[in-house]
């Protein structure tokens, strides 16, 4: 099966490929997708469906998109669905107001979130859900993974994500459970 991933985000698309094996996925561009969606979505569900949609619109292939962010208990969820534009910046930045709005909080429960969506040129959809739960350090650990990986600290791997190898993390990564449950569907 031809798939087309409607992200431009090189780290998603790596883990798309290795957690979802039973599919040919292609990046937006080299299914010649150059375009920019926007979330517009209240939900992770929502603005994957709005992603998958219009890149499986533009290409006439069947198309996958995720949403997902890190929801903070203390921050009432927290930067949920605004995770990669939290502070108006960059990656770096983005972490650095995570830190400045948990600035003598105790209590960092906090999970990851992640809405696959699924969408065919046939009108099928499929959608997956996952989470993945844990606490925000107080200091980054670690140099793999992107975004917030480095303060998120996993209760099943009892290290950070970014600690974590690939394959730890895709094992009990919000993003690797829900593309798990969609390759069961499939």
């Amino acid at each position: 099966m031809k798939v087309v991933a409607a992200t431009g985000n090189a780290h998603k698309l790596r883990e798309m490929r290795e957690i979802l094996t039973g599919a040919h996925i292609l990046s937006a561009a080299e299914a010649g997708f150059a375009g920019d969606v926007e979330e517009t979505g209240a939900t992770f569900l929502e603005n994957a469906l709005i992603k998958a949609r219009a890149v499986m619109r533009a290409t006439g292939l069947a198309a996958l998109a995720d949403d997902s962010g890190l929801c903070v208990e203390a921050l009432g969820g927290a930067p949920g669905v605004y995770s990669a534009r939290y502070s108006g910046g960059d990656d770096a930045q983005n972490r650095a107001l995570l830190l400045a709005n948990l600035q003598g909080v105790k209590e960092r429960r906090a999970y990851f979130a992640c809405a696959i969506a699924l969408v065919f040129p046939d009108g099928r959809e499929l959608t997956a859900e996952g989470r993945a739960y844990g606490e925000i350090l107080t200091e980054e650990r670690g140099a793999g993974g992107f975004g917030y990986d480095c303060l998120f600290y996993s209760e099943e791997l009892n290290k950070s994500f970014a600690e974590a190898s690939e394959a730890e993390k895709n094992a009990v990564s919000h993003r690797g459970r829900a593309l798990r449950q969609l390759e069961a569907m499939l």
